[in-house]
């Protein structure tokens, strides 16, 4: 049997797997977007279902005013003695912020509130649990001293599993492969056949990503480069490649003894754009005298040698009749305010029409999915009626609060709006009659072609198809792919209104 990369199609970068019998788990990054680090489960490390996320309660995350790719990196998913840690960073938190740990004995959850470690700094810290009983907690940081900018350790310390405190000495391991590579990161230890391997990232993580390897023979080291570093990296390929981008792995054992990475990298098209974000890939590994050897990711590949475990398809359409959101759908920073029901008119998700707006690094009445496909479409059926100069409401793509294009239903009509490096520009605007709309957008590529209904099945084209390469992290900068989802807002301005919106579907197409 063969499968398809990515595993994980969609803004699902910086993967971290465990597995636990014949189960495997996994967690990803989620920056500035609630909740945080979804969840998923696998029996062949193909198929995955999502069971929630880590980092579900106002208790755990806080992401106010939270800047775009902000938030929470890189997390890491580990089991030992029956317990699951997750172990991340909060990056420009404004409360706390650095790394903190939670823990749940079933990882559907519930999971703890934070331990926090306010003496670490810098970013993408891990877990080791050795066979003899230590736990080490490991991470990258500035290195020390810093001999140009970039410039990164990876340091280790013991973890006191009874207080969650860090405890002994602190221990610098790696400070990259390469000469002058910047920002060793993401880094990962295991111990194997008695040999322990470091694995961190270095070169960033667009088109220079790359995976480098270490070992020694005590975990404290000194550890010793592979000399055939970088042992991952797809920049000498060029950006004209269909895969780019490709490291920050983590490792996982089958049960039958076969090694495996997940990893994130990015899909280009329409140019080097990339408006899926860094996505999660699966990639056999080898090891050759005693080292791991990982082949160029290929966008389809046989599969692990497991019994193939599918999960029933979620659906295409989400009719809001269910008492929760589907854990698909996520908000912009955490919710302080309860803006959204699925009960206030059964059968519909109520928007309440706020002050807080996309522009700003807010929390705004936005629930939103992630655009998983290069062709897709997605439609809704809504009911607003604005009732103030600045009300709007319907859907919005978005990269982030200066870049985004905007389908949404204003006093003077229905308005197309594309934000540009915080500039926003009205493309086209039609009269449309009182009453329930159907908005669409159709995307081929970076053509992104809006469409309207004001009866069921009559959709029209609304302008020219609107050009797609702002939602990209090339154009808009960050960490994040792009998201859709619907949206009210009454601009800076009190309201009392809200919107209504009787279902969503979204759905790929045939590539064109």
């Amino acid at each position: 049997m063969r499968f398809e990369n990515p595993i994980l199609p969609g803004f699902y970068p910086d993967p971290s797997v465990c597995r636990v019998e014949d189960d495997y788990y996994l967690v990803t990054s989620t920056f500035e977007w609630y909740p945080g680090v979804p969840i998923f489960h696998s029996r062949d490390l193909v198929h995955w279902r999502q069971l929630g996320h880590v980092l579900d309660r106002p208790s755990q995350l806080n992401l106010d005013g939270i800047r775009p790719s902000g938030g929470i990196y890189a997390p890491t998913l580990r089991h030992h003695d029956g317990v699951f840690y997750m172990i991340t960073t909060l990056v420009d938190g404004k409360a706390n912020e650095g790394d903190f740990l939670v823990t749940a004995t079933n990882p559907a959850g519930p999971w703890s509130d934070p331990y926090w470690f306010p003496e670490t700094e810098g970013f993408d810290p891990s877990l080791f649990f050795d066979d003899d009983g230590r736990a080490w907690m490991h991470g990258a940081r500035p290195a020390r001293p810093q001999k140009y900018e970039g410039h990164m350790d990876v340091w280790l310390r013991e973890l006191d599993l009874n207080t969650m405190k860090l405890v002994g000495e602190e221990h610098t391991l790696w400070d990259g492969a390469v000469k002058g590579a910047t920002w060793a990161e993401g880094p990962h230890l295991y111990k194997i056949d008695g040999t322990y391997h470091l694995l961190a990232s270095e070169g960033g993580t667009a088109q220079d990503h790359a995976l480098s390897a270490a070992r020694s023979d005590t975990v404290t080291g000194p550890y010793t480069g592979s000399t055939r570093n970088p042992i991952l990296t797809h920049r000498n390929l060029g950006r004209s490649h269909p895969i780019v981008g490709t490291g920050h792995a983590d490792l996982v054992q089958t049960r039958q003894g076969d090694w495996w990475a997940l990893l994130l990298a990015m899909r280009p098209y329409g140019g080097y754009h990339y408006n899926l974000g860094r996505e999660t890939f699966l990639t056999p590994v080898h090891w050759e005298d005693g080292w791991p050897v990982i082949p160029h990711i290929q966008p389809s590949a046989e599969a692990p040698s497991l019994p193939p475990r599918l999960w029933p398809a979620p659906p295409a359409c989400d009719n809001f009749e269910a008492p929760h959101l589907a854990p698909h759908w996520n908000h912009l920073r955490t919710p302080r305010d309860q803006y959204w029901s699925l009960t206030d008119r059964p059968g519909h998700l109520r928007l309440r029409t706020r002050p807080e707006s996309v522009t700003r690094h807010s929390d705004p009445s936005l629930i939103a999915r992630r655009q998983q496909h290069i062709d897709f479409t997605a439609r809704t059926a809504m009911d607003f009626t604005p009732e103030g100069p600045d009300d709007r409401a319907g859907l919005v793509l978005i990269q982030n609060d200066a870049f985004h294009i905007l389908l949404v239903r204003t006093a003077d009509g229905l308005e197309v709006l594309r934000r540009e490096a915080g500039v926003t520009r009205l493309l086209t605007r039609t009269p449309v009659p009182p009453g329930r709309l159907w908005l669409g957008v159709e995307a081929h590529g970076q053509d992104y072609q809006m469409s309207y209904a004001t009866g069921p099945g009559h959709w029209h084209p609304l302008g020219d198809p609107v050009d797609g390469r702002v939602l990209s992290p090339t154009v808009a900068g960050g960490f994040t792919g792009a998201y859709i989802g619907m949206y009210t807002s009454s601009e800076g301005h009190p309201s009392r209104n809200s919107a209504d919106f009787d279902w969503f579907e979204y759905a790929p197409l045939p590539a064109t």
